[in-house]
């Protein structure tokens, strides 16, 4: 399931797109990054707010929340702004950021607070839910390492790393980081999500044509995996050059 073909970046099939995170761009942010992965761009960025939803008070644990927006320019043709109405698409993803970064988290050492990630994409290229947890996880371990330092938080509540990556089958080939011209022909495509130590938090998955095998998904999997502690190393040297 792999191809000796260059795609159209010249990159090879286990090949990411070039990664990059880009500090601070948003000033009153608790903390932000801009992470580009090819042509894809998404702003995340995090608030601290006091207190959490009416259903947690009193549990002695925070939680989490996450928003997600392709803005209107992100993609060839103007994307209308979602306002009063989500989409199903938009709902489904902030849910999946939500989940991915709780799971990284003791809610319990937070406190009664809720940390609010917001991303929004400004340039669509494919993996945008991929990029926009691989930068919030980012995001989120320097906004806890600045509240740790100015006394808020006695310890940081993170206690794992998340990153995540698209893969798919397109003629055949198994892709790792799909760009909008793969995943648009994608027999199949998966969005993986993983933790330090290579467990999974979460799996999307379609067959876009034929069923695919058990083996077909494991050997995503693996593919995915691969890709996943590449990024992982990419978020530890983008928060090494934070601090400095």
């Amino acid at each position: 399931m792999s191809s000796t073909q260059p795609r159209r970046d010249g990159r090879s099939a286990t090949d990411l797109r070039s990664t990059r995170f880009a500090w601070d761009p948003m000033g009153f942010a608790l903390s932000s990054v801009t992470v580009y992965t090819g042509n894809t761009a998404v702003i995340c960025s995090v608030c601290l707010e006091e207190g959490v939803p009416k259903w947690r008070k009193g549990s002695g644990k925070g939680w989490l929340s996450a928003d997600y927006r392709l803005l209107p320019a992100s993609t060839p043709s103007r994307q209308p702004r979602e306002l009063m109405k989500l989409s199903g698409r938009t709902q489904e993803i902030q849910r999946l950021i939500a989940r991915s970064l709780r799971a990284c988290l003791d809610l319990e050492v937070l406190g009664e607070r809720t940390l609010q990630i917001d991303c929004d994409v400004l340039q669509a290229d494919a993996g945008t839910r991929t990029a926009s947890i691989t930068g919030a996880w980012a995001a989120l371990a320097l906004g806890l390492q600045r509240l740790e330092q100015r006394g808020v938080l006695e310890r940081s509540p993170l206690v794992g790393q998340v990153a995540a990556v698209s893969v798919g089958l397109v003629d055949g080939a198994a892709l790792l980081d799909l760009d909008y011209s793969e995943d648009s022909r994608a027999e199949v495509d998966l969005n993986v999500v993983m933790n330090q130590e290579q467990h999974l938090l979460e799996i999307q998955g379609t067959a876009e044509g034929a069923p695919f095998s058990r083996q077909q998904l494991s050997s995503l999997v693996d593919l995915a995996e691969s890709g996943i502690d590449q990024l992982m190393q990419a978020q530890k040297q983008a928060l090494a050059e934070a601090a400095n």
